[in-house]
């Protein structure tokens, strides 16, 4: 009995090295990616991939925190080999630990300007796909009935014509609100900007969960304002909803999404074929087809006639990476909750 449970086991155990043998050809002949952009949109950037560049992909959706975590619990042994798309502030944290593989992409030389000198900066570790505009949109029908001035500016957002009238999300829930914030603060310097952002508070009817509600709200009649980056806004204009977008007049910040490969990933060419797939015009146009109005890093890549274009929008010297500590971070979330969220009106 004894003699036959250790032939059973070593059979076992003869076995086991082809079954992960054939696991890993199996994960050779396909790039796996992890997607954080809405499931459809992942969906048919895996079908337009597989399509132009005949290789197999297998890509989920989830989001930025949770691919962070399954690179930290995967470390020398990822089970995936793409990061698309990664938020220039959280990337930063990735790339500071070790966590990705640098690759200059041929695509490069197709990209704006803007994308080469902020790929060059990070040693082509993270590479953009596209770079959105904060900003805020309106839904010009309420305005107009309500007989309220046109807003064109930061400032014109804490004109007391607009009290109960604007919505914008939790920065401490909210990338988007987030992003406003540390827009103001470095626009304004900290302490005035918190003094905006106190006179704004009067004008808030509701902090949102998320970065989209406020301007859905809008487009909907639900409330006239709402903090949004630009391309959230376009996005209801094209639904057909009365929805005016407006990059603010005294400049504006931005966020930056790009595309990496994970530090030793099993199929790196795989992944730099992704990479070359997600710079160049087939990738980017599939923002196009899914509605997505940001600006694309592909200058050849299609841009809808109602996105903002870029020699329109007045941007701001904006550090991504100035509040993007966690430290930095729970320092100004705390503020925020204390002088503005709490705050009486």
């Amino acid at each position: 009995m004894i003699v036959r449970k250790f032939a059973d086991a070593a059979r076992a155990a003869s076995v086991l090295p082809v079954i992960l043998l054939g696991a890993a050809s199996a994960h050779a002949q396909q790039v796996v990616v992890n997607c954080a952009f809405e499931l459809e949109w992942c969906e048919a950037l895996r079908a337009r991939f597989e399509a132009t560049t005949g290789m197999k992909a297998a890509v989920t959706r989830k989001t930025d925190g949770e691919i962070m975590a399954q690179m930290r619990a995967e470390a020398g042994n990822p089970r995936f080999d793409i990061w698309h798309s990664a938020g220039a502030d959280t990337a930063a944290i990735m790339i500071k630990d070790g966590f990705i593989e640098a690759y200059k992409s041929p695509k490069v030389a197709e990209l704006h300007d803007w994308a080469v000198k902020f790929a060059e900066a990070n040693k082509y570790a993270l590479t953009p796909i596209y770079t959105g505009l904060i900003g805020f949109g309106y839904n010009s029908d309420l305005a107009a009935k309500k007989n309220m001035p046109e807003p064109k500016c930061w400032a014109d957002l804490t004109n007391p014509a607009y009290k109960n009238e604007i919505q914008m999300a939790d920065p401490s829930t909210s990338g988007t609100a987030y992003t406003m914030v540390t827009t103001i603060l470095q626009l304004m310097g900290e302490d005035k900007g918190f003094d905006y952002l106190k006179a704004l508070h009067k004008n808030i009817n509701q902090y949102t969960r998320s970065g989209t509600a406020g301007i859905r709200a809008a487009g909907r009649g639900e409330t006239t304002l709402g903090v949004a980056f630009l391309h959230d806004s376009v996005a209801q204009a094209v639904q057909g909803f009365p929805v005016k977008t407006v990059p603010p007049c005294e400049g504006t910040g931005f966020e930056m999404q790009g595309v990496a490969i994970v530090k030793d990933a099993r199929n790196l060419e795989g992944a730099k074929k992704w990479v070359d797939f997600a710079l160049g015009v087939d990738g980017q146009n599939v923002s196009f087809d899914q509605n997505k109005f940001q600006i694309q890093s592909n200058k050849n890549a299609k841009l809808h006639p109602l996105a903002p274009r870029p020699e329109q929008v007045k941007l701001m010297d904006y550090d991504l990476f100035k509040f993007a500590s966690e430290d930095a971070r729970n320092r100004i979330l705390g503020r925020f909750e204390k002088e503005v969220k709490t705050a009486p009106k």
